[in-house]
């Protein structure tokens, strides 16, 4: 499924992230920026230690990354040349913050993405493992973050895709899209 959004594709895919043939692919990152389960021990795991290396070397340099923020790095051994990883927050009932935060680092790994020249890249669902963001409301805040971001910056992204792990995932993503 995609929708064309100020001449620029949001699309939405049942698949494995570690395995896009994009520009980068944004990691559900944790702060420490070391790893973790789901798709950030994915994203490792395919990628190999090449990933670690840099992101020891950026937590040496400015420590961890903050919620909502993100950092980039090589993609090692992926198909993806890159890995933005964008710390989301964990969900505490919504009302500490959580739905600026997650914008924020939807936002953050579109800059990175702009800054880079970059013309495609894929988006995990962000924070809802682990993290426990309630997937209707992150694929709202998701989507709506990237069509405003693609609308309001004329070098982001030619393409974004959210690659969606299960159905339920997606089908949350393509209602939030189709209301766009």
């Amino acid at each position: 499924m995609e929708k064309t959004v100020s001449g620029k594709v949001i699309e939405l895919v049942l698949g494995d992230i570690t395995r896009q043939e994009v520009d980068a692919i944004v990691n559900a990152a944790n702060s420490s920026l070391l790893g973790g389960g789901g798709v950030d021990g994915a994203i490792h795991r395919a990628g190999g230690p090449a990933i670690l290396e840099e992101c020891v070397a950026i937590r040496a340099a400015q420590g961890e990354c903050p919620t909502g923020e993100a950092v980039l790095t090589g993609g090692g051994h992926l198909p993806a040349r890159y890995v933005i990883h964008a710390v989301g927050p964990v969900w505490r009932g919504g009302y500490q913050g959580e739905p600026e935060l997650l914008a924020s680092c939807y936002r953050n790994a579109l800059r990175i993405a702009t800054e880079h020249g970059f013309r495609s890249v894929a988006f995990p669902s962000i924070s809802t493992g682990i993290y426990g963001y309630p997937v209707p409301f992150a694929a709202t805040k998701a989507v709506a973050t990237v069509a405003s971001f693609l609308s309001s910056e004329p070098l982001s992204p030619s393409r974004v895709r959210f690659v969606l792990f299960d159905a339920v995932t997606y089908a949350a993503y393509a209602g939030a899209l189709d209301e766009l």
